[in-house]
């Protein structure tokens, strides 16, 4: 029998549940279609288990590095990855089993299966009606919704000829099962996924080769926080080549382990290691979930929306991974509350993706806000810059984590405060008071106003803002 709801949501990630618990809080009947797990690759296959390995590397780095500079004797430090992966896998579980008694709490219907959307029918003649391939072999569910929302995410992209086979080349899906460290690895794209395996890896002691297509890592970030990122990651022991186009034909893998090409500079240089991790982007999941039976356009494999999220189908919304753009969790989201806003009549606001904090949890970490100062300068700002080290900052010294800096970008002629770019300890916890001030039209002076603790790692952020105008205190 067929189900009626107002709100059928496809895929159960960050952006999809989200949707549905603030549906549900807005008294529309919701449910939720799933073919694996609730949280989808945030909480099982990305953002979650790779911040856990992460600040397993970080400890055993710093244990085994540094633990001397802060007077602590520790004898031979062993790392057991098999309890590694234990740890991530409880914290996943952990987070998974509170996503499912959020569905209980707001009485949302969750079905595993595969989603499709058919056309219309005699059961929803302007709606149309959602099919569900159950999991369990059981017939298909049959849902009528009056709104639905695509949030089915995205997969790890490749390169042409590199095929993933999980045990010489692997995707970041992959790589997060591994049983095994390698001892060395080459990484395929330095972007902002890249960078933090290649810090993690790098951390836990695997010899790490990084090769990007751009002349330089990070390439979406400032400048300034490339320069310094590649600085403080050679100094770790990361080798990096930039400016390489792989040569995917040039493959070979075997007993050796993994070796190819690479065009630098007119010339093809070879690469080995024990495994590859191809880091190249992430590519949207339009497959097989009934597009072709709507007037819903995808243009370069994403789904084309408006500011309200609604695709061309006015009654089909899309979110997320999938609609390209900011490719990140904590704006899957709120796309999905505007989304479900917009569905309940409630007219929000337009997402400014201007004002949205991006993260890379390598260490060092980096984070920004704003656009950077090239972007400004090719939008015509005349600009003024106000860049403070961690070096001064007592907080850093003591944490035993100097390197770094805090970079605020500012209009000359308004103040207005157009980008802020940071490296260094904790700056992805710290880079929201820097949103928050975009957010609020917010001026150098205003930040520079907020008396921040002493000792803080916070004060790089009021030093920066004085810097701006050439008023920083301990410079």
């Amino acid at each position: 029998m067929a189900q009626n709801y107002d709100v059928v949501i496809l895929g159960g990630g960050t952006g999809g549940y989200v949707a549905a618990i603030r549906s549900a809080q807005l008294g529309l009947k919701t449910a939720i279609v799933e073919k694996s797990e609730l949280g989808g690759t945030c909480l099982h296959r990305g953002c979650i288990p790779s911040k856990a390995l992460l600040r397993s590397a970080e400890v055993y780095s710093t244990t085994k590095n540094h633990a001397a500079d802060f007077g602590v004797q520790t004898g031979e430090v062993t790392l057991d990855f098999g309890r590694v992966q234990q740890r991530k896998q409880g914290i996943v579980d952990q987070l998974h089993a509170g996503v499912q008694g959020l569905m209980k709490k707001g009485k949302i219907d969750v079905y595993e299966g595969i989603g499709r959307i058919l056309g219309p029918s005699i059961f929803s003649p302007n709606a149309g009606t959602i099919s569900v391939e159950m999991n369990n072999g059981e017939e298909n569910e049959m849902l009528i919704p009056n709104n639905v929302i695509i949030a089915t995410g995205s997969r790890p992209r490749t390169l042409p000829g590199l095929a993933v086979d999980g045990k010489f080349v692997m995707s970041s899906d992959e790589a997060l099962k591994m049983e095994t460290l390698p001892q060395s690895i080459l990484i395929v794209g330095g972007g902002v996924i890249g960078i933090e395996w290649a810090s993690m890896l790098n951390d836990f002691g695997v010899d790490v080769t990084v090769i990007e297509y751009a002349d330089r890592i990070v390439p979406t970030e400032d400048k300034d926080i490339s320069k310094e990122m590649l600085k403080l990651l050679k100094k770790k022991g990361v080798k990096f080549a930039t400016s390489a186009k792989v040569m995917a034909d040039t493959l070979e893998t075997g007993e050796n382990g993994v070796t190819i090409q690479a065009e630098i500079s007119g010339k093809n240089e070879s690469f080995s290691a024990e495994k590859m991790l191809v880091s190249v982007g992430r590519q949207a999941n339009v497959e097989n979930i009934g597009i072709e039976n709507t007037d819903i356009i995808v243009e370069k494999g994403f789904i084309q929306v408006k500011k309200s999220f609604q695709t061309k189908e006015s009654h089909i919304y899309a979110i997320g991974d999938v609609i390209g753009g900011l490719q990140l969790a904590h704006v899957a989201s709120h796309e999905g509350i505007t989304a479900i806003e917009h569905i309940k009549g409630n007219n929000p606001h337009a997402i400014n993706y201007d004002l949205v904090s991006r993260c890379i949890y390598s260490n060092p970490e980096a984070a920004s806000v704003g656009i950077t100062e090239e972007q400004a300068k090719e939008k015509g700002h005349e600009v003024k810059v106000g860049k403070f080290s961690f070096k001064a900052i007592g907080k850093a010294l003591v944490y035993g984590e100097s390197d770094g800096f805090v970079k605020i970008i500012a209009d000359k002629e308004t103040n207005d405060i157009l980008g802020v770019h940071m490296i260094g300890p904790h700056v992805t916890d710290m880079i929201s008071e820097a949103g928050l001030a975009m957010v609020l039209d917010a001026t150098p002076w205003e930040i520079a106003e907020t008396i921040h603790p002493h000792p803080t790692l916070s004060e790089v952020m009021g030093e920066a803002a004085l810097a701006v105008d050439g008023k920083a205190i301990h410079s």
